[in-house]
Order: C-alpha cells, then structure tokens, then sequence
C-alpha cells in the first residue's frame, strides 16, 4: 500500500513516525511519503516538505503569514495528487490537515485522522466537517468518542501515543551524574518546542529562580529551535539539557510547563507541576471568545476538574508561579491532591497501545 502522512509539528512528526512503524508491521510492502520532520524520515518517510516551515501559533500568527500557508498548501496538495496513495494519513495539525482533508475527499481519497481536531474546544459545530471529510477518525483522549456521539458518529478511542513512548523510554541511567545535578531538588522547565512559544514563557520562568533556594533549575531544550532561544536562560545560569525531557521529568521534584502535550507528559512521569501560557493580546482575546472549555492542560481536561494550577496570560506572572510552585514542592496536602488526580486521570487513559491500535484499524479498513 502508499499512503501519504502529514504532521505538522514535533509532536505530530514524532506519533506519525511511530504510527508508520507499527504500519509497517501490519503492511511490509508499505511505502510512505509526505510532510513531517526528522522523526518520520528516519522512519521511513519520503519528505516532501518539513513542517518547520509551517510551525506557526496563535490567529494573527496565522494570518501573518498565511502566504506561506496558502504556498505549501498548494505543493502538498499536488504532491498528494501526483503520489495518488492508498489513503491520506493525517496526524494532529488541524488548521492545515483539515484543508487537504477536504481536498482528498473531493479526489476521492480515503482520509484516515489520527490525533483528531480539537473541535470540543472551540466552534463545535465544525465537527459536522470532520464527519462529511474523514472516513476515519483516531481520537487520544478518551472523552472524545462521547463527544463525537453527539454528531452522529462513532469514533475510535485508540489510546494516547504518549503511553507508548514512556513505556519505550530507557532512562539514561548516569543523567545526573553527567549534568552535575542529584543533591538538590531539581525543578524542571518546559517552555515549549515551538520558537514563538519559547519567545513568549522563558523569560517568566527564568525570573523565578531568584526566588529559590537550594534547588537545581533545567530547562528541557529542543535541537530543532535555534541556539539563541536559550541565550537568557544561560546567561542567568540556568542550565539547558537538549532533547532529555523524560530524564528531566523522571528524576523532577517539580515543574513549570507551557500547556500543550508536555503537561501530560509531565503528569505521567507523576511530577507535580504549574501550567502556564501565554499568546499575543489579539489572540488572547480571539480565543477567549471562541473557547468553549473549562481548563487549558491536558490533564484538567480529561479528569474534567483542576488537578493541576493553570495560570494563563495575565496570570502568568513570577509571583503567582512562585506561590503554586512552592506549594507543589514541598510535601503536604497539595501535592497529595496534584498526585491522587494523576491516578485518576491514568486509570481514565487505560492501556491501549496507541499506535498498533490505530495501524490495525487503517490497514483492516484499506484492505477490506
């Protein structure tokens, strides 16, 4: 079989890339091309094109540069054409994927969606879209078929790929050692993989460590962003470690994490944490008014109730991060509390296997 796979961001390129593993599993002949990065060519992907050509955040980030959006939309839509695979993969990315969704289906391309649009979050009425343009959809989280019930459409519930890649992680077993670290509590700093995310959370999280003693600060580093985007975090002394966020996160005593996937991870690797973000004024407001839910984090979301502080925009200043931090990091009721809710949001996950749940049902629907 072809298939054509689309990831827009790291940890989209990432899951894709373990998604083509386990399909090539079930489909030895199987031959891949599309646009991703690193992870799914090593895999064994063809590039058409790299997403870091298109890891934009925020609406006027969007707009900003929608020339750029709207060139590679037009060459991997006639890619895909000319490629002309068994079925179109699309993982996470939803602006974009959405676009050739509904391209692929007007050429009669079967479009299977792993990692579905977050449509529960805002404008929920787009849900009819995804159901008229996807013949498959591959949901993460495990509120998410309920939600699709609502439209008419059965969904599949195949697990989260994040399950998978901890259950895959070998500690590097002289981590500490090797970074000078181990007899102080070490707090962990995520400010995200995406430069604009990075611009926008490190100099906050650089500003708190004025205010603590006797503790170790690393920043959990990306390879794929420029050096310059650590440049103050090194000028105050805080050490950055690329590309070990899981030995950061498993030998963490806490952690200050920019909302997004990382607050799961940080979640399942049991570290108590603060979640923070913060976007442009405009996109702020846009998205104030469209968001139809309760929290920001991953991990509130699923259990459906505050596990985790989120202090977002205006509220993510040094001394409110300071205070929740503080109380996280010692032992007492509030990190029991943070810690019982990420037993109850792992039971809530369950134990399917992510990528080999949802390589299984693409390649049973394509060959059927």
């Amino acid at each position: 079989m072809k298939y054509y796979i689309i990831a827009g961001e790291r940890s989209g390129d990432l899951h894709g890339a373990n998604l083509l593993l386990a399909l090539k599993e079930k489909d030895p002949e199987a031959q891949f091309r599309g646009m991703g990065g690193e992870y799914m060519e090593d895999a064994g992907c063809t590039l058409f094109a790299h997403y870091k050509e298109m890891a934009l955040m925020g609406f006027v980030e969007v707009l900003i540069h929608f020339r750029r959006v709207f060139k590679y939309l037009s060459a991997v839509k006639k890619d895909l054409l000319a490629y002309q695979p068994d079925a179109l993969i699309l993982v996470d990315f939803a602006g974009f994927n959405m676009k050739m969704a509904t391209f692929a289906t007007k050429k009669n391309i079967k479009v299977h969606y792993y990692i579905s649009p977050k449509v529960w979050a805002w404008n929920q009425k787009r849900a009819y879209g995804i159901k008229k343009n996807v013949d498959k959809l591959y949901t993460i989280l495990p509120f998410e078929p309920e939600f699709f019930r609502k439209f008419d459409w059965e969904v599949d519930y195949v697990g989260n790929p994040l399950l998978d890649e901890i259950n895959k992680f070998k500690p590097d077993l002289d981590f500490l050692s090797r970074y000078n670290l181990g007899t102080k509590p070490l707090i962990a700093l995520l400010p995200g993989s995406r430069k604009q995310e990075v611009d926008k959370m490190l100099t906050t999280m650089i500003a708190l460590k004025n205010n603590f003693q006797n503790v170790d600060w690393v920043i959990a580093g990306v390879r794929n962003l420029p050096s310059e985007s650590y440049e103050l975090a090194i000028d105050a002394g805080i050490q950055v470690v690329y590309d070990k966020t899981y030995d950061i996160l498993l030998n963490a005593r806490a952690a200050v994490v920019t909302s997004g996937t990382a607050t799961l991870e940080t979640a399942l690797f049991n570290v108590p944490q603060v979640v923070v973000y913060k976007t442009s004024r405009i996109s702020y407001a846009i998205g104030m008014q469209l968001i139809k839910v309760a929290f920001a984090s991953l991990v509130n979301l699923i259990v459906d109730r505050e596990v985790v502080k989120e202090l977002i925009q205006g509220a993510y200043e040094p001394e409110s991060v300071n205070a929740e931090l503080r109380s996280i990091l010692e032992d007492g009721a509030k990190r029991e509390k943070v810690l019982e809710g990420y037993l109850e949001l792992k039971k809530l996950l369950g134990n399917k296997k992510a990528s080999q749940e949802t390589a299984r049902l693409i390649y049973e629907s394509i060959s059927a």
